[in-house]
């Protein structure tokens, strides 16, 4: 079994909870959302993050505006829904929850 494939999943396995908790601070660009996650060692690519944000907006839980650059074309900067909103309260309920229970595990 290869540890770095191991690890790449587990990171992969919480990325969209880390996308919508990055959105519900404010609005915000995907590139900034790519350094942040990048600088939490959380590797992911253009080509993964804006699939994901494609279905987070047709599942209703994000949404986006064109706001205009001073240095090119508009951005699209991206906000949690309101329904984005409670799956992200779901969301660290259940993480709470996992964090508890793993540690009981791992740390006993």
């Amino acid at each position: 079994m290869n540890l770095e494939n191991t690890q790449v999943q587990m990171r992969k396995g919480v990325l969209e909870f880390c996308i919508l908790s990055i959105i519900a601070r404010g609005e915000v660009y995907a590139s900034d959302m790519l350094a942040e996650l990048t600088g939490a060692r959380i590797m992911v690519v253009e080509g993964t993050l804006y699939p994901l944000l494609t279905r987070l907006r047709k599942a209703g839980l994000v949404d986006y505006k064109w706001i205009e650059s001073a240095f090119g074309p508009p951005r699209k900067y991206y906000t949690l829904t309101p329904e984005g909103e409670r799956f992200l309260q779901g969301l660290r309920q259940t993480w709470d929850e996992l964090i508890t229970s793993t540690h009981a595990i791992v740390k006993p």
